[in-house]
């Protein structure tokens, strides 16, 4: 994904007559005129929950109303986004949630009461939350070139952990396993805590896992980073390079946290979310805050958002297939 400037220029124009919800170009420019419902699909202090917290108190002092914070986990999100996909499209309801919400898509076959793609737009991205590949000190491997040739000379011998069937550390590996044709053995667990756990007692020796989650093992040397898979180097892990820069050239699986608003909402309202949301993340104090968690602010523009989210729909999908996974 490549960044954009910071700065979207709200396109006025667009707010002219009418729109299908039924809303004005005086009420577009006034917006919001009331608190706006902020959902949450996950548990309060998890990462979705930290920057989109952060973010839209930012957006209620710029904009000058309450940006009410609801978590309704569950589900790994389906919940809370089944809630948002029918709200009435004004504004007045949106969501945080991460790239989990494309990859439910095909994780739960045709069991979601919403279409994931139809039934929302992408106002703009928060953050990505960098990737590491990460293994057991016990592991004889301290780079991914000696990594794949150590799986290709035990194959399936090696095992690694991930926080559940479709999530974002099994697909991260799942993609490095397809472009290098390695064998290595999946073990889930239900979670992220769990998933390092098991990293750190040694019952699997390799991880993807985020940043933010491995840091300070890492730090403690309790655990060895070896590549991150997004396409841009990690302020919090310096030095690391990345999957393409370490010989797999286009690995690019960099999960994000991003806003949504029901589809239909009207653009001025979305344009006008997306401008502020990335005033926001130029902000020095929430930049800060931000890389403090080990997520790195990522504004984009609207268009440039749902472009992300068609492509990693299906990215995710192949994944998905090509694995098996699926959620009952």
């Amino acid at each position: 994904m490549k960044q954009t400037p910071l700065r979207v220029v709200v396109a006025v124009a667009l707010a002219g007559s009418l729109t299908a919800s039924g809303i004005t170009r005086a009420q577009t420019q006034t917006y919001p005129l009331k608190p706006v419902r902020v959902v949450i699909p996950w548990p309060a202090g998890g990462s979705n929950d930290i920057v989109g917290r952060m973010v839209m108190n930012e957006l209620g002092r710029s904009l000058g109303q309450q940006f009410v914070i609801d978590n309704r986990a569950g589900a790994s999100g389906v919940i809370g986004a089944d809630i948002v996909a029918k709200a009435p499209p004004d504004g007045y309801t949106l969501m945080v949630h991460s790239t989990t919400h494309v990859g439910n898509a095909h994780l739960y076959a045709n069991k979601l009461s919403y279409d994931t793609l139809k039934d929302f737009t992408g106002v703009g991205m928060l953050s990505t939350q960098p990737g590491v590949l990460t293994v057991h000190p016990s592991l004889p491997v301290r780079n991914l070139k000696e990594f794949i040739a150590l799986a290709k000379a035990r194959p399936g011998q090696i095992n690694y952990s991930s926080s559940g069937n479709g999530s974002a550390p099994h697909l991260q590996m799942a993609l490095l396993i397809s472009m290098t044709g390695i064998e290595i053995t999946h073990v889930p667990y239900k979670g992220g805590a769990p998933q390092v756990a098991a990293l750190m007692a040694g019952e699997t020796q390799a991880s993807f896992a985020t940043v933010g989650t491995v840091i300070n093992q890492i730090r403690d040397k309790r655990l060895r980073s070896i590549a991150l898979g997004s396409t841009a180097p990690s302020k919090t892990l310096p030095g690391v390079p990345t999957i393409a820069a370490s010989g797999v050239a286009g690995y690019d699986m960099n999960p994000w946290i991003g806003v949504f608003a029901p589809a239909g909402t009207p653009r001025p309202i979305i344009d006008r979310l997306n401008s502020e949301i990335n005033l926001a993340l130029m902000n020095p104090e929430v930049v800060a805050r931000l890389e403090q968690q080990a997520l790195d602010p990522y504004p984009t523009s609207v268009d440039e958002f749902n472009k992300v989210l068609l492509a990693d729909h299906q990215k995710y999908g192949k994944l998905i297939k090509m694995t098996g996974a699926r959620i009952e």
